[in-house]
């Protein structure tokens, strides 16, 4: 990670270095937090934040479900994001806001413990690596199962439960793999490990529904769009394994990952093995929407 020069936390700009916590805090003992991914551009209109609405938006829903009330109001959280990308001078960025429980009294009731919020920027390239968008991914199925609704809120982005999506990450890697597919409870198709994913068969997108626990997700939501927009049909479905190795184009989406298509999944080849034309061309639109080159979407991005 290459260091920016300021964190804001809890209201201030901090050095990086001098932005600490204490060993004691509630949610590094108990993972009750919960965060957003953001990317700003250096786009022809000047450097813009993506989706910034969405993604605030989203991150005060998280917070809710998890009982976290953030001690600034959603005006002062989307200004220090724009802020904090400004003071570090950066053109593009990855965005990280951290709501969490502070120091206080131990256990698992949070009580009298103050909430806290964090935000950094710092340069960060293609997640997947620098090919992933032309060449495609190799990815597994994996043993992890992802969190159920019964158990957890996977619609939230909860900083704990990330550690179900660490392990199948690990695994997918150690298997030499570049990513993995985890099913839900019911056997059917979830997500990735960090990112939601399509599927294109017999003339249309399919996508699993949020009720898998699935993250609903904001790259997720403008694929439905940008689907609209040029007349490929939609449809929230169950999936299974065996829908994959049968589907004409598989790809991930998510704002580290942005668009991505899969290639094979568990050595078997998705049709030719390359990345298919509707991926392609929903990824072409999709950067050009992030880097402010459709006024149809122009509302997606923010300025700083």
């Amino acid at each position: 990670m290459k260091k920016s020069k300021f964190i804001w936390l809890d209201g201030e700009l901090v050095e990086w270095d001098n932005a600490n916590v204490s060993v004691m805090t509630h949610t590094l003992h108990y993972g009750t937090g919960v965060f957003e991914g953001m990317r700003a551009r250096d786009t022809d209109k000047g450097t813009s934040v993506q989706f910034l609405d969405d993604h605030v938006d989203r991150l005060y829903r998280s917070a809710e479900a998890y009982n976290l009330e953030i001690p600034f109001n959603k005006n002062v959280i989307s200004n220090a994001i724009k802020e904090i990308v400004k003071v570090n001078n950066l053109k593009s960025a990855y965005i990280r806001p951290l709501v969490f429980f502070g120091d206080g009294e131990m256990g698992l009731l949070p009580q009298n413990i103050p909430v806290r919020v964090a935000i950094a920027a710092w340069e960060w390239g293609a997640y997947l690596g620098d090919d992933a968008g032309s060449k495609g991914v190799n990815v597994c199925i994996s043993d992890w199962q992802r969190i159920s609704p019964k158990s957890f809120k996977p619609f939230a982005k909860g900083v704990g439960g990330y550690m179900n999506s660490t392990l199948a990450k690990i695994d997918a890697v150690k298997q030499g793999f570049d990513d993995a597919i985890m099913l839900s409870d019911n056997g059917t198709v979830a997500e990735g490990s960090g990112q939601n994913i399509f599927i294109y068969k017999n003339n249309q997108l399919l996508t699993p529904p949020i009720e898998t626990g699935a993250l609903g997700g904001i790259t997720r939501k403008m694929v439905m769009e940008i689907a609209h927009h040029i007349d490929i049909p939609v449809v929230e479905q169950d999936l299974s394994p065996a829908d994959l190795i049968a589907s004409d184009e598989i790809f991930f989406t998510g704002t580290a990952t942005e668009i991505v298509g899969v290639v094979s999944v568990d050595s078997n080849k998705i049709s030719d093995g390359s990345v298919g034309e509707v991926t392609s061309k929903i990824r072409s639109k999709y950067l050009e929407i992030v880097n402010g080159q459709d006024d149809n979407f122009k509302n997606y991005i923010t300025l700083i």
